[in-house]
């Protein structure tokens, strides 16, 4: 992989780092090359870095061995660096794939709300354009475990994924946007969404609310739209087709109903307890803050990466919890949970009109 390219994609095209500008950089160790190519990027553009180390065995040490005071605890250090900081990279790079796979979840549950705190003010700066920010994947050997593929396999599906294979990845990003600014205006129009599929049907009103493009600038690898449904619309029934992860906790199965946009059944083939609890850790964890469709076409296997998965060609998903605020939604909660629904034999109709059969949207529409 082209290190000094991909770190010349976040920075530029991703975050635009200028001039004095301060960086937070989130990585592991094993993400320590790609940090040396973007620390020196940094500040051959001469913004101001610094590194915060993040490791799966720190995290889990935490969360088993801390007081439920310390659990429950908002640190003012962080609550800092969020409001002030300018830009922020996160390199998804994890050692362990389920570090907190043995913990209460209620002791995740705790730890949440502390943090919701910081979230918040992530969000508003978020939606008032006051923060730039990206999550990038480097290819860990837990990663590439978890998604059932070969280092260099992985490290493959990567450097596809965010188009490092195409001569200028910017210009190829530059072009996925457009495409997705076409749905968008489309969609932007739509009042009523029905998602329809052998074990779903599904409405959500969407008229009025934002649609966002996820361009690859805040995600890399981008590749979705999503806006956020109105809070009390959603109903119906919704079966999701791969695994749903929170915090390293692995949910299979999921199904879901709705009345009036909440939550009123839910079930799961594996980690039910699990998610019944965290729908429970607060009203907003009952409501959907998100709904989007993947839409990036060089992403089509199922890697229990969310930021990956989400993006894959031919999907839909919806997050429960907390919605960006850019979307004109209003839910909060202390949880944001993406859940993913294979698309690719379902359809979805626009006010009873079908635009979208098979995993694309039908071209007589979008142009």
């Amino acid at each position: 992989m082209d290190l000094n390219k991909y770190s010349n994609l976040i920075l530029d095209y991703c975050v635009g780092v200028k001039k004095l500008d301060e960086v937070a950089l989130y990585a592991s160790i094993e993400a320590f090359p790609l940090v040396r190519e973007l620390w020196k990027g940094i500040v051959l553009r001469g913004g101001y870095p610094r590194l915060i180390v993040t490791e799966d065995i720190l995290t889990e040490i935490l969360y088993r061995y801390a007081s439920q005071e310390l659990l429950e605890y908002t640190s003012p250090i962080d609550r800092f660096i969020m409001e002030k900081i300018n830009v922020v990279i996160n390199i998804l790079s994890p050692t362990h794939s389920k570090p907190l796979m043995s913990i209460d979840p209620n002791r995740i549950a705790s730890r949440a709300k502390a943090l919701s705190a910081i979230r918040e003010i992530f969000m508003k700066r978020d939606a008032a354009g006051e923060l730039r920010w990206v999550i990038a994947p480097y290819p860990t050997k837990a990663m590439a475990q978890e998604a059932g593929m070969s280092i260099i396999e992985f490290e493959e599906f990567i450097y596809r994924a965010v188009k490092l294979h195409t001569a200028n990845p910017m210009d190829a990003w530059i072009q996925q946007a457009k495409m997705q600014e076409r749905i968008i205006a489309l969609l932007s129009k739509v009042d009523e969404l029905r998602i329809v599929d052998n074990d779903t049907d599904l409405i959500a009103k969407v008229g009025g609310r934002n649609w966002i493009n996820d361009d690859g600038k805040n995600n890399m690898p981008g590749g979705e739209i999503f806006t956020a449904p109105h809070e009390d619309s959603v109903e119906g029934r919704i079966t999701f087709s791969y695994p749903a992860i929170y915090r390293g906790v692995e949910v299979e199965g999921i199904k879901l109903e709705f009345r009036r946009g909440e939550v009123v059944s839910a079930s799961a083939i594996k980690g039910e307890e699990f998610l019944k609890r965290l729908i429970e850790i607060d009203d907003g964890a009952k409501r959907v803050g998100e709904l989007a469709f993947g839409l990036n076409y060089d992403i089509a296997k199922f890697t229990k990466e969310i930021l990956f998965d989400e993006k894959i060609g031919g999907t839909i998903h919806l997050a429960l919890g907390s919605t960006y605020l850019r979307t004109g939604g209003v839910n909060k909660s202390s949880i944001h949970w993406d859940m993913i629904k294979d698309m690719r034999k379902g359809k979805v109709y626009a006010d009873g009109d079908l635009i979208y059969e098979n995993g694309r949207f039908i071209k007589e529409f979008i142009g």
